[in-house]
């Protein structure tokens, strides 16, 4: 039995993973917004007889601050974390702000991330076989970070916030590895393709139509979910690896994969959070 928490899932790839470890019978936290959504996991649970195995967190992880109580709660619920699944995302057309003074996008798709993983680095080394799986498109031409708009506060748009938080993942994936490959948690960047979930979001009208053409284009959830899965059980021997839709890809790739500019995003990540 292992001890699973899910960003993000509440929805789509997210919540196929949570139900998926609960039918093999094992504990799953689900972090999310949307108490409904929610209580809805939880019914699901509780039809597949797993009610005591399975607990949704509400937490708008865009929130430095809800990370770091999900964090803590979790460490209270658990001596061990066997799989952390980061999936949790939000499309955005117009630039939105959290309370905290940072772009959503940002914080929710990216720096969310970064905390969660270090945050929880204690209970995942604890486990005998961690695996961090960080759902977010590796493998995919990104652009440089934005070093001097980190907010995209100059000429705001949705694609390149989401690609900008992709790059980040990428980079993050290398830092971590970096400095915790060591202690046995394997850390799997994953990109999923084009899979037919709900794509939340708050959508232009144009970006819109274009949501609903890949929801009837998108392979299932189960198809999505099944080489995640499989990533999961036999995770690969090296501390960072990457997967395209069950393909795995190269991970020393000079730009995409930088240690420089991964050593580089750490530092900066780590100036705002000590801001």
């Amino acid at each position: 039995m292992k001890n699973v928490v899910i960003t993000g899932g509440n929805d789509g790839i997210g919540r196929g993973l949570a139900l998926a470890h609960l039918e093999r019978g094992d504990n799953v936290v689900v972090l999310g917004r949307s108490t409904e959504k929610g209580q809805a996991f939880l019914a699901a649970a509780e039809e597949l007889g797993a009610a005591d195995r399975a607990a949704f967190i509400a937490a708008d992880l865009s929130l430095i601050s809800e990370n770091k109580r999900v964090i803590g709660e979790i460490a209270d619920r658990f001596a061990t974390v066997d799989v952390l699944v980061l999936c949790a995302r939000y499309f955005r057309s117009a630039r939105a702000q959290t309370s905290e003074g940072l772009e959503n996008t940002f914080a929710l798709e990216y720096l969310s991330r970064y905390l969660l993983s270090h945050g929880l680095v204690e209970r995942l080394e604890s486990a005998p076989a961690p695996v961090v799986v960080n759902v977010s498109g590796p493998g995919v031409g990104k652009p440089e970070i934005y070093w001097n708009d980190l907010y995209l506060q100059r000429g705001y748009n949705g694609i390149a916030a989401q690609m900008q938080a992709g790059r980040g993942n990428d980079l993050l994936g290398v830092s971590f590895a970096e400095k915790h490959g060591a202690s046995g948690i394997r850390y799997i960047l994953v990109n999923p393709g084009s899979t037919a979930t709900s794509f939340a979001g708050a959508y232009d009208p144009q970006t819109a139509i274009q949501v609903d053409s890949m929801k009837r284009m998108g392979k299932p959830v189960a198809q999505a979910v099944a080489p995640i899965l499989e990533a999961v059980d036999n995770p690969p021997a090296e501390p960072l690896s990457a997967f395209v839709e069950g393909r795995r890809i190269r991970v020393d790739h000079p730009e995409l994969f930088s240690k420089d500019a991964a050593k580089r995003l750490e530092g900066v990540t780590e100036e705002l959070l000590n801001r």
